[in-house]
């Protein structure tokens, strides 16, 4: 088992590369804990590159393990306040790219991170679109 700060988790268990098998992507929510905001993404298990001065590309194991998201506003707070603050958890699995992004779509949606509020009226996610067509600002209501 890798060590690594935070482990994600899966079905209430720490998941780890011996856990991938052959799944390709999953779908993950990030929660900050003081204030209960989330940020709900898909991350690839593995990748595939071609190393320099090599002629065919290999896959690798991507960079899952040390991963929060690509919202530079949740990177930052991850930064300022420690990762002990943020519980990552998996929330599906998935054997193909075309069903982890659908997974994840279909997640945004459901969740309504565009227009779900917390108590005192802030946004309760991070998210602020959904497939670079559907943004936070044109539906999010601040009153």
């Amino acid at each position: 088992m890798k060590e690594y700060k935070n482990p994600w988790t899966y079905q209430g268990k720490i998941f780890d590369s011996e856990d991938i098998k052959d799944y390709v992507g999953f779908v993950y929510l990030i929660t900050h804990i003081p204030t209960g905001r989330k940020y709900i993404g898909r991350k690839y298990l593995k990748q595939h590159r071609k190393p320099k001065g090599a002629k065919r590309r290999v896959t690798q194991e991507s960079n899952w393990h040390f991963y929060y998201g690509s919202c530079k506003e949740l990177q930052e707070l991850v930064k300022l306040e420690g990762e002990e603050n943020f519980k990552r958890e998996i929330l599906s699995l998935h054997k193909t790219e075309g069903r982890t992004n659908f997974e994840e779509t279909r997640q945004l949606f459901l969740n309504n991170v565009l227009t779900e509020k917390l108590e005192n009226g802030e946004s309760a996610y991070f998210n602020n679109q959904i497939l670079s067509r559907y943004f936070k600002k044109d539906y999010f209501d601040k009153e």
